[in-house]
């Protein structure tokens, strides 16, 4: 009685009635149809039921009436035949299942390598573009040799200058305290300094 109310209960599903079909393991179906398939697209099997229905043909036309078991129009050949299409067609389209979602896993993995690429391409561009620029703010053998450059020419210009001033004041020489020469009188030094560094413009 309880089992009958627990049976007549709308809060829960019914237990399946009926046959129960044995349950198959897909894949290994799959991989068994995939062989056959495979195996009936060769030029083995045609070859091979080529001469399987020569020899029947042979057989049931050429041998004893007594010994033919398919006499003419073949009728269990035709049966046999029949058969093996109607198996082969639907392992055929299930192979071809198969391989297509095998290409639409494939497709979907190239699509994300794809991806990853084009960002890990964008980070490296971003990253060459960075060095360029601080490539760019280093200062370079060229720009220190001609800073270099410049700076001996103004050093030079300085000497040139204060050859000059020498020459115009031959009798001006000026001693230190301890009574040695001065090659320069200090307040010119200072003043030529001042030129060197004021700012030109």
């Amino acid at each position: 009685m309880a089992d009958q109310r627990r049976a007549e209960r709308l809060d829960q599903p019914r237990e399946p009635r009926g046959v129960r079909l044995p349950r198959v393991d897909q894949e290994t179906f799959g991989r068994w149809s995939e062989g056959i398939a495979r195996g009936m697209g060769t030029a083995n099997f045609i070859v091979y039921m080529t001469l399987v229905i020569g020899a029947w043909f042979a057989w049931n036309t050429l041998a004893p009436p007594s010994w033919r078991f398919d006499p003419y129009t073949f009728t269990f050949l035709t049966l046999l035949l029949s058969i093996q299409a109607s198996y082969a067609a639907p392992l055929i389209l299930l192979a071809q299942n198969r391989q297509s979602d095998r290409d639409r896993i494939a497709l979907e993995e190239d699509r994300r390598r794809a991806t990853m690429q084009k960002a890990e391409t964008e980070y490296l561009a971003r990253e060459i573009a960075a060095l360029r620029i601080a490539v760019g703010e280093v200062a370079t053998r060229d720009f220190v040799r001609s800073e270099l450059a410049r700076l001996a020419e103004e050093l030079d210009e300085a000497a040139q200058r204060r050859q000059r001033r020498e020459r115009r004041q031959p009798g001006r020489e000026p001693r230190r305290h301890g009574g040695e020469p001065l090659d320069e009188p200090q307040d010119e030094l200072d003043g030529d300094y001042a030129r060197d560094r004021r700012p030109e413009g």
